[in-house]
């Protein structure tokens, strides 16, 4: 079992910047890609970002490319989210998951074993 820790929402400024931050517990976390997604009311959970075991390897979704950068410190078992410039379309609950390490980066949210319980991110305009 991997547990897992959101931390760091809050409610922000359209054009202001937050870090979202994932803890890991209970399995060897450099084992475990990384992800986050993110759930707005009525709509279904959506990809974000993704890290590969290791951290060479990064994916973004199109409406954050140039705005997010996820990262990772296998040391203290920690995955960051860094969210810039901010929209009011950004707006929802985001959740931190983990898959077990591979050669491909996931986007399916079907892939992910673990989750986190989420971290509300309002922006307003």
């Amino acid at each position: 079992q991997v547990q897992l820790v959101e931390s760091g929402g809050g409610l922000v400024q359209a054009g202001d910047s937050l870090r979202l931050s994932c803890a890991a517990s209970g399995r060897t976390f450099s084992n475990y890609d990384m992800g986050w997604f993110h759930q707005a009311p009525g709509n279904e959970r959506e990809f974000v970002s993704a890290i590969s075991w290791g951290g060479s390897r990064t994916r973004y979704a199109d409406s954050v490319k140039g705005r997010f950068t996820i990262s990772r410190d296998n040391a203290k078992n920690l995955v960051y989210l860094q969210m810039k410039s901010l929209k009011p379309e950004d707006t929802a609950v985001y959740y931190c998951a983990a898959t077990y390490r591979s050669s491909t980066i996931y986007e399916e949210r079907g892939k992910y074993s673990y989750w986190g319980q989420g971290t509300q991110v309002i922006v307003s305009s």
